[in-house]
C-alpha cells in the first residue's frame, strides 16, 4: 500500500533499536526519525536501520542541524564535515532524506539575521551545498534544506531557483508549508499558497513537516506554530497534494511538548484523517 506515513522524533527517550522501533509502531508510526547522535557508531545506525524496517517503519529523515555557511570559519568547516557524515549514513540506509537548514549569518545556527538573505549568503548556500554532494555523491538518499521564513530558501520560487543553482541530481526539497506562513496574506491565503508551493516543487519533495499556524489577535502580526487542528492551515488540502507527488510521502509531527503530546496529535491525525495513514 502506499498509503501516507506520519512519523515523530525519538519522544520516549528510548535509546535501545528494537524497544523504539517497537514503541513508534504500536503508536501508529509509518516513518521514523533516525535518532542517531553525531558519535554514534555505524553498526548502531545500521542497528536502528533494522529495526525500523523488521517493523515496516521507512526511515525518513536523517537529520544535520548545523550551519555550513556559519560566518566562523572552524564552525563552518566542521558542519560541512558534519553534513558530509550524516549524508552518508542517510545514504548508506536508504533514508529519504538528510535534512539541514541553509544556515544563517550569526552566532545562532538557524538565527534570524539580516544577512542571511544577502547576495553573498545565496552564493555561500549554493556553494556548501554543491560541496557537500560532490564529497559523498550519495545514491540511495538526497539532501535536502528545510523550508524556512528568514534564511534561504523563503518561498517556492526561491527554492526552485535554489534547485536549479545547485544543479545537483541528488538535492531535493524537505517541505514545511508552514515555516513559509510568514504574513497575513499567505495565512489567509494558505491553500492557494499551498498549490503554488506543491506545482513547483512537487517532483522534489522527499518528506515534509506537519503542523499547524495561528495567527494571534494583536498587534503587530504575530503568527505562531500549534499543533495540527489549533491553526488555520488547510490541512487537507496539504495531504492531498503531499499525495499526488508522493503517495507513501512520510509526515513528520515536531516540537510538541512531551511524548504525551504527540501521542494525541497521532490519535487527533489518524481520527480526522481516516484511511490517510498507513497503520
Amino acid at each position: 500500500l502506499d498509503d501516507m506515513r506520519l512519523g515523530i522524533p525519538n519522544v520516549t527517550g528510548t535509546q535501545e533499536p528494537q524497544e523504539w522501533a517497537r514503541e513508534l509502531r504500536a503508536l501508529g508510526c509509518g516513518c521514523v526519525v533516525l535518532p542517531v547522535g553525531a558519535d554514534d557508531s555505524l553498526h548502531k545506525v545500521r542497528e536502528y536501520a533494522r529495526c525500523a524496517r523488521e517493523q515496516g517503519l521507512n526511515i525518513a529523515e536523517v537529520w544535520s542541524w548545523c550551519n555550513p555557511v556559519a560566518p566562523d570559519e572552524q564552525e563552518r568547516r566542521n558542519a560541512i564535515e558534519t553534513c558530509k557524515h550524516r549524508l552518508r549514513l542517510a545514504d548508506e540506509i536508504g533514508a529519504e532524506c538528510c535534512v539541514n537548514v541553509a544556515g544563517s549569518a550569526g552566532a545562532i545556527w538557524k538565527g534570524a539575521y539580516a544577512e542571511n538573505l544577502s547576495r553573498e549568503m545565496w552564493e555561500r548556500t549554493v556553494r556548501s551545498i554543491q560541496e557537500i554532494l560532490d564529497a559523498v555523491k550519495p545514491t540511495h538518499t538526497y539532501y535536502t534544506v528545510e523550508a524556512m521564513p528568514y534564511m534561504f530558501p523563503t518561498g517556492p520560487q526561491e527554492y526552485h531557483q535554489l534547485l536549479d543553482a545547485v544543479a545537483r541530481d541528488r538535492f531535493a526539497v524537505h517541505m514545511d508549508v508552514c515555516n513559509w506562513i510568514s504574513s497575513p496574506q499567505r495565512f489567509f491565503r494558505n491553500p492557494d499558497f499551498m498549490e503554488q508551493c506543491f506545482e513547483l516543487l512537487g517532483p522534489y519533495i522527499r518528506s515534509c513537516h506537519l503542523k499547524d499556524v495561528r495567527l494571534r489577535q494583536a498587534l503587530v502580526c504575530q503568527l505562531e506554530e500549534v499543533p495540527c487542528g489549533q491553526g488555520g492551515m488547510d490541512l487537507e488540502r496539504y495531504l492531498a497534494l503531499a499525495e499526488r507527488y508522493k503517495p507513501d510521502m512520510p509526515m513528520i509531527l515536531e516540537h510538541l511538548q512531551g511524548s504525551a503530546a504527540y501521542i494525541k496529535s497521532i490519535y487527533y491525525l489518524k481520527n480526522r484523517f481516516q484511511g490517510k495513514f498507513k497503520l
